[in-house]
């Protein structure tokens, strides 16, 4: 049987005090042997060509069984296309990197992909001066596209067209090309980057895109996706172009970018407000109020299982864990960084096992519906709606009142009239710059009430924080209550509810917001849109 090889090499270079072999270490892969991997397709063999202290250079060497491809393919991908009876015999994927390569790159060196190295811990962060080469690389999009696709992630690229027939150059280039791309970058960064924009540059992949390729594809991209400016190319390409996985992607990028943006503790600084410029306006924070008003509101509720939607790092969970009238508390966020962080501060390692049971953190998202969200008490939306652009409130609205139909429901968002009162916010500027928009208290009304009567809730209103005469409170609430639910207060409030005047007392804290729900939804009827940050 005749196999192909697809090659791919990495070099590094080091001197008496690093020497280059350490990329053994790196890869796990000792560099005076040579190995070989079963694979789905075929054979990877890893070996040395160069090893020693001021070079070394690792090849990954796949051998492709284009037998195997057709059998395991059953039709799809290149080698199956369906025009072409041939096609699935006479292709070029024994040959040219592609999505095979990819997966073997992830398969033969997923420990140095993650970026552990336990033998030596600190050569995992260190950037090392690389060379990747790759000879035969399908670029659909040529040479210029490897360019846009490499060097915005600080590669030096060489990116040489392959001639069709080097007998015959008057015939012109072929669609591939040689691949160098030289740098300093940690190894794990250089793996990654390969794993990715290998299968995007040929456009194409050997097995069916499932919906797990969406946490692959971000897991892989963590720390330079969510800002590359080919980013949309990337993602549908990587995904096949399926359009509703390619949504979900670009969403959950899109809320890991405002994460990242708003990796402050509340605590600190209340939507990018300058804290001492407003001392005698608010000598508690601002933060503080809102997490009190939720609290407040959830003991006279009577909630015991409770959905912190947007749970950031976590303040109000573990505010919530505090005390025993909360037997269970879900924290959801779409950004794992934001979910380890949380499970950092609270310390979810050191709990008992009693108190550990009572306390979840979870990734999700509220543009979909989630069948784990459905018979909770209370959930909780802190500062979390005006991140959200006004096109997809409607799937927040849905996801939260039409699914999941908590009993209680508590919003809080910030009241765009108090702006004048901070002396810090220049004029027409909204609080934080991920802020699509802020509302007036008659907006956030008006939108309260529709929702309440879309899916059969009566809502009422709060102030959180100073009321002032003319402009009103910084924050406003909203609590919403499934309609002919019972819960202490539910009479008296009722008939306000249904008006949308009653008032509650309190103040509550913004937790720590990732703002990762944000991705969820927006509304149509959510009034006149305030500020710069509106997305287009």
């Amino acid at each position: 049987m005749i196999l192909g090889h697809v090659f791919l090499t990495i070099t590094t270079t080091g001197n008496a005090d690093r020497p280059a072999t350490d990329l053994g270490f790196l890869l796990h892969k000792h560099p005076d042997r040579a190995q070989r991997f079963s694979t789905a397709h075929g054979t990877a063999h890893v070996l040395y060509p160069e090893a020693n202290a001021e070079r070394c250079t690792a090849a990954l060497l796949l051998e492709v069984d284009p037998i195997a491809l057709v059998r395991r393919s059953r039709g799809r991908g290149r080698g199956g296309a369906p025009d072409s009876a041939l096609g699935q015999y006479v292709n070029d994927r024994p040959y040219a990197a592609s999505s095979l390569l990819a997966v073997a790159l992830r398969s033969v060196f997923a420990t140095a992909m993650r970026g552990q190295c336990e033998a030596r811990p600190e050569l995992a962060a260190q950037a090392l001066p690389l060379r990747v080469e790759v000879p035969v690389l399908p670029a659909r999009g040529g040479a210029e596209l490897v360019r846009k696709l490499f060097q915005p992630l600080g590669w030096t690229v060489l990116a040489e067209p392959v001639p069709l027939d080097e007998t015959f150059p008057e015939w012109g280039d072929s669609r591939y090309v040689r691949l160098v791309l030289e740098g300093e970058r940690t190894l794990a960064q250089a793996l990654r980057h390969l794993y990715v924009l290998l299968p995007v540059l040929d456009d194409a992949k050997h097995y069916w895109v499932a919906p797990d390729e969406v946490d692959k594809l971000l897991r892989a991209g963590e720390g330079w996706l969510e800002d590359h400016p080919e980013q949309r190319l990337i993602v549908g390409r990587y995904l096949s172009r399926r359009w509703a996985l390619t949504r979900r992607a670009m969403e959950r990028l899109e809320l890991e970018r405002l994460a990242e943006s708003d990796d402050v503790a509340a605590e600190e600084i209340d939507n990018a407000v300058d804290e001492e410029a407003d001392t005698e306006e608010r000598p508690v924070p601002l933060a503080v109020q809102r997490r009190e008003a939720i609290l407040t509101l959830l003991r006279a509720e009577k909630a015991a299982r409770v959905l912190d939607l947007g749970c950031g790092q976590g303040q109000l969970v573990g505010a919530l864990l505090k005390e025993v009238q909360f037997t269970e508390v879900v924290g959801v966020d779409v950004s794992m960084r934001a979910l380890h962080e949380a499970r950092r501060r609270l310390r979810l390692d050191r709990m008992s096992e009693r108190q550990s049971e009572r306390v979840r953190l979870v990734q999700g998202s509220l543009a979909y519906t989630d069948s784990r969200l459905k018979g909770y008490d209370a959930a909780v939306l802190s500062e979390v709606v005006e991140h959200v652009d006004p096109a997809r409130l409607p799937a927040l609205e849905y996801a939260v009142f039409g699914a999941a139909r908590p009993r209680t429901v508590v919003v809080t968002t910030p009241n765009v009239e108090y702006n004048v009162r901070w002396e810090s916010l220049p004029a027409g500027h909204v609080r934080h710059a991920d802020h699509r928009f802020e509302w007036t208290r008659e907006e956030f009304r008006q939108w309260a009430r529709e929702v309440a009567a879309r899916h059969g809730y009566e809502v009422s209103f709060a102030p959180v924080g100073p009321d002032d005469p003319e402009v009103g409170p910084p924050t406003q609430l909203a609590r919403f209550r499934r309609a002919g639910e019972g819960g202490e207060g539910g009479a008296r409030h009722s008939a306000g509810e249904r008006n949308g005047s009653a008032e509650h007392n309190g103040s509550a804290e913004r937790d720590g917001k990732s703002k990762s729900e944000r991705n969820s939804g927006s509304s149509d009827r959510s009034g006149s849109v305030r500020g710069k940050e509106v997305a287009a």
